[in-house]
């Protein structure tokens, strides 16, 4: 399936109905009076999050959504029956903006949460609301009124509890791939991964997590190089970020040097992403031949003060050590 996470709609409420203008006509009730209905209410055009929704991709093929509009009255004091409203389902993380500000309206965070996103409008009143001791016989209604319309900008925030992070060919998706059942698209050029894949990790009996591999970052991804302005946003609501380092391709004079510019990526575009927990995963550990390097690679990381561990996500090797200490993390985080 297509990977779509940001959309333009355009909402409809649904117009009122008209009010009626009638009176009472019956054989023996020679003034009988006006009785025109009301008309009934506009349908509201509603948001829901739903699990069951991965992607924005419905929305290419549909962009208008339009509520049912109510129903006019009519004589006899029958009210219009009011508009259906239109539920439109997205997925879980979507976030409504107003496309020309930017503004956030709604942030669709948990199942089942609604947002009305355009509201129907009231319908109109009858002649028989306009009655007075001076005015018996009003040949007048209310016309309903039109239904709310506006533009939503829907971006998808995927929601997971750890986020993997690094440059491309990092091994990320290879990682994701070996600790749960997601299957991510692997080669041995950049940028294989173009969109971000979930996959779910358990360690023995403790609760499941979900995590998330974010297309790899390159210098200036927070001001749009490579693909990172678009994905950053994805690990915005991971708890946790793994810093995923290929330690085959660190420079010697400073080991360091890819951690820092990933580093600087993240603190460029959200205050909120420097302030998260990390750990670090040397990884690709299989195709250092000297102990002594891999050791002094692991040596300046710990001087972070972050947690390291050793890993080969090809090789299977230090993977059950990763989750364990993912595991652990996540339930100090709660």
């Amino acid at each position: 399936m297509k990977f779509i996470d940001e959309v333009t709609i355009t909402v409809v409420a649904g117009k009122g109905g008209n009010g009626c203008v009638s009176f009472r006509r019956e054989k023996y009730v020679p003034r009988g009076g006006p009785d025109g209905g009301d008309g009934g209410e506009g349908g509201s055009v509603v948001l829901e999050a739903s699990e069951r929704k991965h992607s924005l991709l419905d929305f290419r093929y549909r962009n208008l959504f339009r509520a049912e509009p109510g129903r006019n009255g009519s004589g006899q004091n029958r009210h219009g029956r009011s508009g259906e409203d239109l539920v439109v389902v997205v997925p879980v993380g979507a976030v409504a903006k107003d496309p020309l500000t930017g503004e956030i309206l709604s942030d669709l965070t948990e199942p089942g949460q609604r947002w009305i996103a355009a509201k129907g409008a009231r319908g109109g009143k009858g002649n028989a609301h306009f009655v007075s001791s001076t005015h018996r016989t009003p040949r007048f209604a209310q016309e309903g009124q039109p239904g709310e319309e506006r533009s939503l900008k829907i971006e998808l925030k995927l929601i997971a509890d750890v986020g993997l992070v690094g440059l491309p060919n990092a091994g990320k998706s290879t990682l994701v791939s070996a600790v749960s059942a997601a299957r991510p698209k692997i080669a041995d050029y950049p940028f294989t991964t173009l969109t971000p894949n979930l996959g779910v990790v358990q360690y023995d009996d403790a609760p499941p997590f979900v995590m998330a591999d974010v297309p790899g970052l390159i210098e200036g991804a927070h001001e749009g190089a490579g693909l990172g302005i678009r994905f950053l946003k994805h690990i915005e609501r991971t708890r946790l970020l793994v810093h995923v380092i290929d330690v085959s391709r660190v420079p010697s004079d400073d080991p360091l040097e890819p951690f820092k510019q990933i580093e600087h990526e993240l603190e460029s575009y959200s205050e909120e992403l420097r302030k998260k927990p990390r750990i670090i995963v040397l990884n690709k550990t299989d195709l250092v031949q000297n102990g002594k390097d891999l050791a002094n690679i692991e040596r300046c990381y710990r001087e972070l003060g972050l947690p390291v561990l050793q890993v080969s996500a090809l090789k299977r090797e230090g993977l059950r050590e990763l989750v364990r200490l993912l595991t652990k993390s996540l339930s100090d985080l709660c």
